[in-house]
């Protein structure tokens, strides 16, 4: 058990706030069967984190002939077809941040989604009006594991990197919040613990997490550094 202050919150959104990655596994899978391109778990998992944009940049020599922009928007109308999984709060997370805003901790959200997939989200979760700010991935030039998200979130809030608490269940997303100098507790949502190893704690999800007077946080997950 661990207790940290913390001067703000920055969480990651798709798989740590809300677990969609069952459903974002299905929405490339389904892409990459629509071009007949052969995929396994790893090929899947390398969207985890990242923007799409990005990943499907990386992958553009799978996809001859094919515009990065036009396979990203297939991807992401798949999400409306009937059958998809459902998503659902991850368990903790509405309740935590509600503790924190309650405590007047500053509060932001860094996400590899589009602002209006967001957007939608946080309002359904209930807590948009809770932050104070979003970054989206369309207000950065690079991308996570980069860590330009995290740092303007610092920026934007006002607060030191170094005294930011943030939670992300993604390599790529623990990679770019310690990039950017701040303290790491990885949700193991959609990810082993070991492939987690760069954060400074690890819990199952947001019911090992309390808010204490300070304002801080008590972490009964694991810790790594």
């Amino acid at each position: 058990m661990a207790v940290i202050g913390l001067g703000a919150a920055v969480f990651d959104l798709d798989g740590t706030l809300i677990d969609t990655e069952p459903r974002n596994r299905v929405m490339w899978s389904r892409l990459f069967d629509a071009h007949g391109v052969p995929w396994d778990d790893a090929l899947i998992g390398s969207f985890a984190g990242r923007r799409g944009l990005e990943v499907l940049r990386d992958l553009a020599h799978l996809f001859p002939g094919r515009k990065v922009e036009e396979l990203f928007e297939q991807a992401v109308s798949y999400e409306a077809l009937p059958g998809m999984p459902a998503v659902a709060p991850v368990p903790g997370a509405v309740d935590l941040v509600r503790s924190l805003a309650d405590a007047g901790v500053p509060l932001a959200v860094v996400t590899s989604g589009q602002r209006p997939y967001a957007e939608r989200l946080l309002a359904e979760l209930g807590i948009r009006d809770l932050l104070d700010l979003v970054v989206t991935a369309g207000d950065v030039v690079t991308g996570k594991p980069h860590p330009e998200g995290y740092l303007a979130a610092a920026r934007d809030l006002d607060v030191p990197p170094q005294e930011a608490v943030g939670f992300e269940d993604a390599p790529a997303g623990v990679a770019a919040m310690k990039a950017a100098g701040m303290t790491c507790v990885g949700v193991i949502t959609t990810q082993p613990a070991g492939a987690l190893a760069g954060a400074d704690h690890v819990v199952a999800d947001f019911q090992e997490v309390d808010v204490v007077p300070g304002p801080a946080l008590r972490v009964r997950g694991l810790a790594l550094n």
